[in-house]
């Protein structure tokens, strides 16, 4: 997660602190937000990991292998990644030092963008997909395979990773003292202007006009056409809602901090702190959605957690009339 530092920060001397960067993650601050933030980051971590494991057991394992079973894990998947990473940004967050190495702050300040690229661009194919079913119904019946999904995440997962590449490139470690800091350097303010553009636009302004225009055009043909559950529709609007409020903040004060001589430094600070753990916050929120909205789903955990108790108690009940076979046996003896 970026952001600049503004500690160094003196009027009239823009370009240079520009240059320069200092995007680091949460700087240690003891005020009150940032103890709320890096709780607020605890949590994420901890129900995105258990949540997005439980989705991918779940969709990958135990439900019928469909398209959209397809897509749910690939999407979990992003997000279990994201996760992953994430305790050593908390880390960062608490003790201001990056005792990991070059190679993980690299790694990790990737995690955030690779996760937007990929989230966002799979719910292009899901809007897209759901579109097709629905205008394209014998089309798609003959079409529509789990193999050209697999292909389709497969370049999704690609460009995700090519247009990742800047903070792979740009992010460095500097030591001062026995503190480690891991920032972006970029080569100049065009080059950081050029960054920011590029992940609004490809990140989110294009995808999501293509969201809201599939989303559109499935409204209106739905308003004609009896469907047996919409259960499918409101988790795909629900996801997508999730990522335009959990994104927007960010990528708004982003753009804002590209112009930094003509905005608050505090409110940019700030901004940008809260706006990247909402970003994070989207990690976390698609098993929630599935848990409460989708129908099969639920029914899948249900009856899996039912199962595994009942093996865990039949398991008990074999242990116990074994101990009591054993215990005649010796009494007998």
């Amino acid at each position: 997660m970026d952001y600049l530092e503004y500690d160094d920060y003196t009027p009239g001397n823009e370009t240079e602190n520009i240059n320069i960067t200092t995007e680091v993650t949460f700087r240690g601050s003891k005020s009150s937000l940032s103890h709320v933030l890096v709780a607020f980051n605890i949590i994420i971590l901890v129900v995105g990991l258990g949540g997005n494991s439980l989705v991918i057991w779940i969709c990958g394992w135990k439900m019928k292998r469909t398209v959209t079973t397809t897509w749910y894990t690939s999407l979990a998947i992003s997000d279990f990644l994201f996760c992953a990473f994430l305790p050593l940004e908390v880390f960062y967050m608490i003790t201001s030092h990056w005792p990991f190495g070059l190679f993980l702050c690299k790694l990790t300040s990737s995690a955030l963008f690779l996760n937007m690229y990929s989230n966002v661009f799979l719910l292009v194919l899901i809007s897209a997909d759901r579109c097709v079913m629905i205008y394209f119904p014998v089309w798609s019946h003959n079409h529509r395979t789990v193999r050209k999904a697999l292909g389709g995440i497969a370049l999704v997962w690609f460009l995700s990773a090519l247009l990742t590449l800047p903070s792979l490139i740009f992010r460095q470690t500097t030591a001062h003292g026995l503190v480690t800091q891991c920032f972006t350097s970029y080569a100049g303010h065009s080059t950081h202007k050029a960054v920011v553009v590029t992940r609004f636009v490809c990140g989110f302004l294009i995808p999501f006009l293509v969201i809201v225009f599939c989303s559109s055009t499935l409204c209106v043909k739905l308003r004609r056409l009896t469907i047996k559950s919409s259960k499918p529709y409101k988790v795909m609007a629900a996801l997508i809602l999730s990522f335009f409020f959990c994104w927007v903040p960010y990528h708004s004060f982003v753009l804002l901090e590209s112009d930094v001589k003509n905005h608050s430094l505090d409110l940019l600070q700030t901004g940008l702190k809260v706006g990247a753990t909402l970003a994070a916050a989207n990690s976390f929120v698609s098993p929630i959605l599935y848990v409460f909205i989708g129908n099969d789903f639920k029914q899948v955990l249900k009856r899996s957690l039912t199962s595994r108790m009942e093996e865990a108690m039949a398991e008990d009940l074999r242990t116990i009339g074994l101990s009591r076979s054993k215990s005649k046996s010796v009494e007998m003896i």
